[in-house]
């Protein structure tokens, strides 16, 4: 089947994406308003995209009434009217149901950090606190936010920050910064309602190397 994403609606395009790009690891973004008012929640397009600056990207989609989410506007650069800063919490095993209740859509005003039973705790570096419940966090100052439709229902809104901290519980990380992803328990989103675990890991060499060794597991190539 062959499909042209130019003949298909938004939502349907959504329903790919999400369906196919898995899984995904999910950022749990707190940020503050011009007003002061704190905000926390989740986002799937989510990732790590440089090290050198250190920095990660994440991306609110705009709401079906073309305004933005709360988030985007936080975290806009101060010169576009937002506060330039944020903190993204690792979304793990321990804390998934907490997590996903943050995507209630509460009225204005009121805190999802109270609605989902989750502790805020002071950031270091930037004013957006940061989540207790969460084995990791990352204190981050807006670079840029790439609008690639603005208020189109659906656009992405592509926000790239730089880790200016990084909270991580001692006994995760070993001395050569290696973390145990045994502990950590990070989850990941699928489609729809369904998530996933990293509890089933597997190694394979890079290169010839994977082609050189035994299927990693029942099915794969």
């Amino acid at each position: 089947m062959k499909l042209d994403p130019s003949q298909l609606s938004a939502g349907q395009r959504y329903k790919l994406l999400v369906g196919c790009v898995t899984p995904r690891p999910i950022a749990l973004v707190s940020s503050i308003s011009a007003d002061g008012r704190p905000n926390l929640a989740p986002f799937s397009f989510f990732n790590g995209i440089s090290a050198d600056p250190m920095a990660v990207m994440f991306s609110p989609f705009t709401k079906s009434d073309g305004s933005d989410k709360d988030t985007t506007a936080n975290v806009l650069p101060v010169a576009e009217g937002g506060r330039g800063e944020f903190v993204i919490n690792l979304a793990v095993q321990g804390n998934v149901r907490r997590m996903a209740a943050c995507a209630e859509d509460l009225p204005y005003g009121d805190s999802e950090f109270d609605f989902a039973g989750l502790t805020a705790v002071t950031s270091e570096v930037v004013a957006p606190p940061r989540v207790a419940e969460s084995p990791v966090a990352f204190e981050c100052r807006t670079l840029q936010v790439l609008r690639l439709a603005e208020g189109m229902p659906l656009s992405g809104n592509l926000v790239i920050g730089q880790v200016v901290a990084v909270h991580i519980e001692d006994e995760l990380m070993d001395e050569r910064f290696r973390v145990d992803q045994a502990r950590l328990n990070t989850v990941g989103r699928m489609g729809g309602p369904t998530y996933c675990r990293t509890t089933e890991q597997f190694e394979l060499g890079r290169g010839l190397a994977a082609l050189q060794g035994p299927p990693p597991f029942d099915g794969s190539d």
